[in-house]
């Protein structure tokens, strides 16, 4: 699926939301967790606010001039802002934070006349990558926007705004798509064990998608988890070093992810729940609760997330994996 096709799960929410076009607020929180379509919405409302022959129900045309320029990815009055960098040649670096030269780019052409004529649109995804001196930049453009500029901010974690700057915009929750909803369009993606692939997600289809292709590396690192007495910190930590710079911090990422939603089940299945991503390793999970004590689980746990943030600037991930887990067998061998 591409980042801008609508997922079936929020065509009813895309059209409710389109019936109030008429009362539009110039600026709107979508938030919701990752992998759910949030990005897609928003161009989906974009696309709607810049048609120049919307349909009936709000949504855009797709055949007027303006459509055809957003299909291009080519309209004047559209700017989309992520964390990634763009040099001369046109090749685009993803960066960890939204840098604060895009934000003011973002309020010099918000303040320009419209060159279609009609609306003006800005996106920025995720809101949450913007640092504190990046959100400032962009106060005054949700203070005093001009007649006719929608802003669409898209939060994964919409915790992490400045409150100035989520207080200023109309607040949009993006629903998550029911489990037999999400199963029904990974299985028509292709995928043979769909409802394992979005338990694994947290149920959110387009990460379940995405995670395919790391399916066979997050398989390894569960096997060594599961048997902490056999697991080899340094020699499961050795797999991040494949590939160059940034393909280690993804795979160093990856694997704190793992860790994160793997020790979150093993706290669930310890306190007497049952595994939300981890369905299909109940019964390992089962064995290693009966042998973690609370609070150390709780501790490493809130390490995991610590490290999380953290990512963008590991010296040596390799060392970082390792250390974690060292930590997490330590968690079954107790000095």
């Amino acid at each position: 699926m591409s980042d801008v096709e609508l997922p079936p799960w929020l065509a009813t929410t895309a059209r409710d939301a389109l019936a109030l076009r008429g009362r539009w607020p110039q600026a709107l929180l979508m938030s919701g967790p990752e992998g759910i379509g949030k990005r897609a919405l928003a161009m989906h409302f974009a696309r709607a606010l810049l048609c120049e022959r919307p349909r009936a129900d709000g949504s855009a045309c797709g055949a007027c001039a303006s459509c055809r320029y957003v299909a291009a990815g080519q309209h004047p009055d559209l700017s989309i802002v992520e964390p990634v960098e763009v040099d001369e040649e046109g090749n685009v670096t993803p960066t960890e934070v939204i840098k604060i030269d895009a934000i003011r780019s973002l309020t010099q052409w918000s303040q320009r006349t419209s060159h279609r004529g009609g609306a003006k649109v800005g996106v920025i995804v995720p809101a949450e990558k913007m640092h504190v001196p990046t959100a400032n930049a962009l106060l005054k453009t949700l203070e005093e926007p001009l007649p006719g500029t929608y802003l669409l901010l898209v939060a994964h974690q919409a915790g992490r705004l400045l409150p100035t700057i989520a207080s200023r915009c109309q607040r949009f929750p993006v629903p998550v798509p029911r489990v037999d909803d999400g199963i029904a369009w990974l299985a028509s993606q292709g995928l043979s064990d769909p409802a394992n692939a979005l338990a694994q997600a947290g149920g959110a289809p387009l990460v379940a998608l995405r995670n395919q292709d790391a399916q066979a590396e997050r398989d390894a690192w569960l096997a060594a988890l599961a048997d902490p007495r056999s697991l080899s910190p340094i020699a499961l930590a050795a797999r991040i070093e494949l590939g160059g710079r940034e393909q280690r911090r993804d795979r160093l990422a990856n694997a704190i992810d793992w860790l994160i939603a793997w020790t979150s089940d093993l706290a669930r299945v310890a306190a007497g729940g049952a595994p939300q991503r981890h369905p299909d390793r109940s019964r390992a999970l089962a064995s290693l609760a009966a042998r973690v004590a609370g609070l150390a689980l709780f501790r490493y746990h809130r390490l995991l997330l610590e490290q999380r943030t953290l990512i963008g600037h590991p010296l040596q991930p390799r060392l970082v994996a390792e250390a974690l887990l060292i930590d997490y067998r330590a968690l079954f061998n107790p000095a």
